[in-house]
């Protein structure tokens, strides 16, 4: 679906909102204060709150997928290389859109039932049978081993890059970084991170390290 600059602008305006105060603790009014829109203009594109959060799920659902497909049909790129460069999309994700992921981590946990949650299902369904057949890929041109768990590899990523960036304070503190400024330690914690899962990942599809 084609978004317009204004939806978008909403979208990304409710996102803010939605991270820092919470779905229910945002108004309409808030969002479009924030967005610098009249209400009128809100309730015309999404119709309702609800809906304008289904639609931000939906917009930044289909836009993942396309980057992902898009990884996964590389040309001249072998299976491994596509691997890497999924780690890296995704840490850049997380790291460029905190507020979403911050919604999404969220709803997951609190949400079990009703269209966001099917949403949510659908995103990770999508996700891993692209993975899946970049594996299926690899394990046919002799790249990967056999018998590998692409839902726990999959959450072997997206836990450990989540919970490194949403506890990054912690891992200041513990690693004496005080002295760092805020993008100095970003920076620092997207490379350990790349570095980190590559290894990891690559052990786990390869047996080699």
């Amino acid at each position: 679906m084609n978004y317009s600059d204004k939806q978008i602008q909403i979208m990304e305006a409710a996102e803010e909102l939605f991270a820092e105060k919470g779905f229910n603790g945002t108004s309409v009014r808030d969002i479009a204060e924030k967005a610098q829109v009249n209400l009128a203009m809100i309730s015309y594109y999404f119709g309702s709150k609800d809906k304008l959060l289904e639609t931000l799920f939906e917009y930044r659902g289909e836009l993942s997928k396309t980057k992902l497909v898009s990884i996964i049909e590389k040309p001249n790129t072998t299976s491994l290389e596509k691997v890497y460069l999924l780690i890296d999309n995704y840490i850049d994700k997380v790291f460029n859109q905190q507020c979403f992921y911050k919604i999404f981590t969220r709803e997951q946990v609190l949400t079990q039932t009703g269209h966001i949650a099917e949403l949510i299902l659908q995103m990770k369904k999508n996700n891993q049978e692209n993975i899946s057949r970049l594996i299926q890929e690899g394990q046919k041109k002799g790249e990967f081993k056999k018998n590998i768990d692409t839902a726990l590899m999959m959450h072997t990523i997206v836990g450990t890059a989540n919970h490194l960036i949403t506890t990054k304070h912690h891992y200041r503190e513990l690693n004496n970084l005080q002295s760092l400024s805020e993008e100095e330690l970003l920076k620092l914690i997207r490379k350990k991170l790349a570095t980190h899962l590559k290894f990891i990942i690559k052990a786990i599809l390869t047996h080699e390290v």
